[in-house]
């Protein structure tokens, strides 16, 4: 689930607004499509579109009345919410150049086109549930034509099942059935398989929401290191990121959290760079690795597969 959050303070009543992230060269001048007034019906819910009344080049899509994308369709490399800048910042840790970059949770494709903008000639893979909330997307708003942004609809867990072994350089998980990710999606099962996906070197994104005292985020942290390996968290390719008021469970949120696939090449989430890209976000955050994630993580359990995805189940994969 997507928030939209200004830099303000933790009891602010105040409703909550992007914090803009531009990209270099904009392409100006873009004229912004016929949108609908009102909800429009997809396979799973509703779509609607609001417009910024400060840009007037930009939207907001939600999905369900949820905040789902935010995009600026004359700057493809604009990301409004924070925790998309977050998983920017560890992107741009990844070595220059096009990207195989798959897309868990589709929407309106926000990150995919900012992808797209910074690292020219990227083969990207959005995948959603809503297989009608993809045609409208493609039909709203200014997203890369395929086979430069290919979509898909399906589950999620089955889709990653079905690639190939090492083809991909980053996988981002971004999918919600109303405020939590549905339970298939965040277990060691899917976490081995999407290091299975991964090149190596490559990293997956995780967009966790969770509230105090962060249980879901420590146990979440907890199946990736176990998925990438028994070093992952000691070799800093294992991380938490978010607000600091959010990582000591003040205040319910988004917290990325972040693993890369040992090899050649391999970023490490430990670094000064990342540490210090996120502290001069708009909404400054911090990256939690090593002893420290260990110390956040404490004693939560790794999440197992439940039964329905061990039987070749499926549960809600919304966006």
């Amino acid at each position: 689930m997507a928030r939209r959050t200004t830099r303000r303070s933790s009891g602010s009543s105040a409703p909550p607004t992007p914090s803009r992230r531009r990209g270099s060269g904009g392409r100006g001048g873009t004229v912004v499509p016929e949108l609908p007034t009102g909800p429009v019906p997809t396979s799973t819910g509703t779509a609607h579109v609001e417009r910024d009344p400060d840009l007037p080049s930009a939207v907001t899509l939600y999905v369900n009345g949820v905040p789902s994308s935010y995009l600026d369709l004359d700057d493809p490399g604009t990301l409004a919410f924070e925790y998309m800048q977050q998983m920017a910042a560890v992107v741009e840790e990844l070595s220059p150049g096009p990207l195989r970059a798959l897309h868990l949770g589709a929407a309106g494709c926000s990150l995919p086109r900012w992808v797209e903008h910074n690292r020219p000639g990227s083969s990207q893979l959005g995948v959603d549930l809503d297989a009608r909330l993809l045609e409208l997307v493609r039909t709203w708003f200014d997203l890369p034509r395929a086979p430069r942004l290919r979509l898909r609809p399906d589950d999620a867990r089955r889709a990653v099942a079905s690639l190939p072994d090492a083809s991909y350089d980053v996988v981002v998980r971004d999918v919600f059935d109303g405020d939590r990710t549905p339970d298939h999606l965040a277990t060691f099962g899917m976490a081995v398989e999407v290091h299975r996906v991964l090149r190596p070197g490559g990293v997956y994104l995780v967009n966790c929401a969770d509230r105090p005292p962060l249980t879901t985020a420590r146990r979440e942290a907890a199946t990736l290191a176990a998925a990438f390996g028994e070093t992952s968290a000691a070799e800093g390719r294992v991380a938490a990121i978010a607000e600091p008021a959010q990582l000591k469970g003040r205040r319910y949120g988004n917290v990325v959290l972040a693993a890369v696939r040992a090899g050649s090449g391999a970023p490490s989430l430990a670094s000064t760079t990342l540490a210090r890209a996120v502290r001069s976000l708009a909404v400054p955050a911090r990256v939690v690795t090593g002893d420290e994630l260990r110390a956040f993580v404490g004693t939560a359990p790794v999440l197992d597969d439940p039964e329905e995805a061990r039987t070749g189940g499926t549960a809600a994969d919304g966006s």
